[in-house]
This record gives structure tokens, C-alpha cells and sequence, in this order.
């Protein structure tokens, strides 16, 4: 395991979560109080030296994304967190949220000073409603001690406050715009993008969309310079990650790891391996919506570059771990009925392809595939990500593709041959 010293779960375990007292001991606030010295250029700066894709499972540089807004004419522009973490097998945000909600307050409240912003929202998961009361806490303290409310700081105009609100327990309300529209007390859809939500967002406003951990490291960025976070991690990803590791590992739990150290790293060093002594059959990163890992490939790095270059990917920062034992199509079979119940059932692909991958994928698994099916799943794995009109569908295909180019023999076995024989 590298010795290291994290930059995102420094206070985590170690201070009363809102506590403002004691995160200011530990160095909270002291971003917000460099970036009220600095011009906007010189923050958007430190953003791109960061090399900081967002860590809500796109990827899409953080920089770019601020700068868009940034040079957006008219308001007013609001700042929301998407706290909806949906994807099944992560849970890293929830540790932001539970023990450092802070962090994820002072870089949206950094937000809203580089755009003027007087309001945030933060939408958080409808299964996290735990969580709010927290979170309100947190934010009533940061008023008391003055870092929300108006004239921040002791900066005439800097005025800005956020708002929790609870999610109704839609996977769909990840989606950004679907997200907005919940928030708006609309049906969490998604919407028909042109226009993008930094020119039609919030309200009709201009709106900046970050996850949680994106937030938070903002704040170690400010700290200690873009360049020196970009130097924890590798040439295209920068910094640290926060990994939901969990399934069949010895030591589940979320971790923070330099980008860039291999995937069997986390699972062995940090994770401990297999819970059961098996070797690793396969894993699958970022979520659902995300790729299947075999062996083959866990020697390449856990970054956006390296994963993306591998067939693999980050996602929502999840790895689930499953032992030799597991058949990697059982497995998409449950993949798949969770894409099914949680389709919006807005558009055709999506409704009725991810069910027909569904029957298809029941039938390998019950050994009543016929020849032909691997093909037909193929196709319709290809149709539904071409053609749906959100990251739902685009994505439902990934874990299908992955495991049919590598271990297409898993399905073949589970097909039925003339005369009954498998």
C-alpha cells in the first residue's frame, strides 16, 4: 500500500462532522479565504494546473466545465451538488457527506464566489435521508461562524447560501438534468440537451453541476496548488481518488489512492484480496453502468487515461470485486434487472431493449439460450447505446460488451444445441 498522506479523508473519523471550530483546526477554510484574494483567471489556474476530471463518473475536466460557466453572460448562476449516488456498489460519497460535509460546503461556497452566485443546492440521494439533518447542521454552523450568509468573509456582495434537498429515490435523478428538474418539483427526466445546463440549467438559469467529491477537491487544490495536487496523480489525472471497493474483498470500504496505482493494487494491498483465498474471477468498476475487469487486465492503472485506453473506466469510483467462482453472466443478469427497474421508461431503447437484454440474458443463464442469442445480445447491446437518449441506456451496454469480447465462451456455454445438448 503507498505511503501517502491523503488530501481528501484527512479530517475524516478525526473531527465532529459539523463542526466548523474544529475543521477550521484542521485547515478548513483556508481555500475559501485564499480564493477571496484571488481573480477568477487565477482560480480557473490552479483548476486546469489540477488536471481534475470529475469524479462523478463522466471524467469531463472540472476546469473546463467552471470555465464554461465563467464566460457565460446573464444570471442569475447557480451552484448545485449532485449527492445522488445512485450506482450500486458505491457509497465514497456518503463518506464526504457523513464525516467531512465541509469540504464538499467550502468548494461549493468557492463556487459561488467565482460566479457570483447568491444560491446552492445540494441534491442528496433519497436513500442518504439519513444524511440531511446532518448536512443542514453543517450548513447552520457555517452561518453562525459566517462562511454562508451575506457579505462572506468580510467581502462586500459575496453572498451565498445553500440549500439540502432530499431526493425521491430515482437512479434516473443522477442524471444532471434529470437531477434539476427534481429539485425544480418536476418528474426527474432527463432533458433534450442542446442547450447545456451551463446556459439553461437551474430554473433556466446558468447552472454548474459537480459531484460531491469534485467539490471537495477543490479545496486541497486551493491549498496546495494545482500543480502540486496534479503531482499525486499521473500526467492526464490528477491527484488522489476516492474507490468504493466492496464485494468479495477481505477489507471492504472506501479508500483514497493516487491515480495511477494498478487496479490489483487496491484490490490486494488495499482490499486485502479475496475474501474466500480464490483468485479474482473479475470485477466491475464505476458502477453498473460500468465495464467488467477480468485478470488479464488489472495490471493497468486506475486512471481516466490508462482505463479508458484498457476497455475499462472509473465511472462513480466503485469496484466490485467477485471471486473464480462467480459466472461472469449470472452476474450480468443482475446487472441488467437493475437497469430495467430503474429505466424512466422515457424513451424505446432504453424501456424495451434493456428488458429484451434481460430475457435473453435469463435464458443463457438458465441454459435455454439457442444459437444465435450471443449475436442478438450484441446487437442490442450496440442499439441501446447508440440510441437512448440519456447515460442510462448509453450505458447499459458496457458490462455486456466487456464480458462478450473477453470471455464470450461464458455465453456460449449456456447455449442449447440441436438434439438438447448443451
Amino acid at each position: 500500500m503507498a505511503d501517502f498522506t491523503p488530501v481528501l479523508l484527512t479530517r475524516a473519523g478525526h473531527t465532529t462532522p459539523f463542526s466548523v471550530s474544529e475543521y477550521i483546526s484542521h485547515g478548513g477554510y483556508s481555500a475559501l479565504e485564499k480564493a477571496v484574494t484571488m481573480t477568477g483567471e487565477e482560480i480557473l489556474k490552479e483548476l486546469t494546473a489540477a488536471r481534475l476530471m470529475g469524479r462523478g463518473g463522466a471524467g469531463y475536466p472540472v476546469d473546463k466545465k467552471w470555465r464554461h460557466l465563467y464566460g457565460v453572460e446573464g444570471g442569475p448562476k447557480y451552484v448545485v451538488c449532485n449527492a445522488d449516488e445512485g450506482e450500486p456498489g458505491t457509497f465514497k460519497d456518503r463518506v464526504l457527506l457523513e464525516q467531512d460535509p465541509l469540504s464538499v460546503i467550502e468548494g461549493m461556497t468557492i463556487a459561488g464566489y467565482l460566479f457570483g452566485s447568491p444560491r446552492g443546492f445540494i441534491y442528496i440521494r433519497g436513500e442518504y435521508r439519513d444524511l440531511q439533518p446532518l448536512f443542514e447542521r453543517a450548513v447552520k454552523h457555517a452561518h453562525r461562524f459566517g462562511y454562508l450568509g451575506k457579505n462572506i468573509l468580510g467581502v462586500e456582495g459575496f453572498d451565498f447560501d445553500i440549500t439540502v434537498v432530499a431526493g425521491g429515490g430515482a437512479y434516473i435523478c443522477g442524471e444532471n438534468s434529470a437531477m434539476l428538474n427534481s429539485i425544480e418539483g418536476k418528474v426527474g427526466r432527463p432533458r433534450v440537451k442542446p442547450p447545456h445546463l451551463a446556459e439553461v440549467g437551474l430554473y433556466g438559469k446558468p447552472t454548474l453541476v459537480n459531484n460531491v467529491e469534485s467539490f471537495a477537491a477543490v479545496v486541497p487544490i486551493l491549498n496546495m496548488g494545482g500543480d502540486a495536487y496534479h503531482a499525486l496523480g499521473t500526467e492526464f489525472s490528477g491527484g488522489t481518488k476516492l474507490v468504493s471497493l466492496c464485494g468479495h474483498v477481505k477489507r471492504p470500504g472506501t479508500y483514497e489512492v493516487p491515480l495511477g496505482t494498478p487496479i490489483r493494487a487496491i484490490i490486494e494491498d488495499w482490499g486485502g484480496g479475496t475474501d474466500s483465498g480464490r483468485a479474482v474471477g473479475f470485477c466491475q468498476l464505476g458502477g453498473h453502468s460500468g465495464p467488467i475487469g477480468f485478470p488479464e487486465q488489472l495490471d493497468t492503472p486506475y486512471c481516466y487515461k490508462a482505463a479508458k485506453d484498457a476497455g475499462l473506466g472509473i465511472g462513480s469510483g466503485s469496484i466490485v470485486v467477485m471471486d473464480e467462482d462467480v459466472d461472469p453472466v449470472a452476474y450480468l443478469q443482475k446487472v441488467m434487472e437493475f437497469f430495467v427497474h430503474e429505466s424512466c421508461g422515457k424513451c424505446t431503447p432504453c424501456r424495451l431493449g434493456t428488458t429484451r437484454m434481460l430475457e435473453l440474458l435469463t435464458a443463457f443463464v438458465e441454459d435455454r439460450a439457442v444459437p444465435g442469442d450471443v449475436e442478438r445480445l450484441e446487437s442490442l447491446a450496440d442499439n441501446i447505446a447508440m440510441l437512448s437518449s440519456c447515460g442510462l441506456g448509453q450505458s447499459a451496454d458496457k458490462a455486456v460488451k466487456s464480458c462478450l469480447k473477453h470471455r464470450r465462451a461464458a455465453f456460449e456455454a449456456h447455449i442449447v444445441l440441436k438434439g438438447g445438448v448443451s
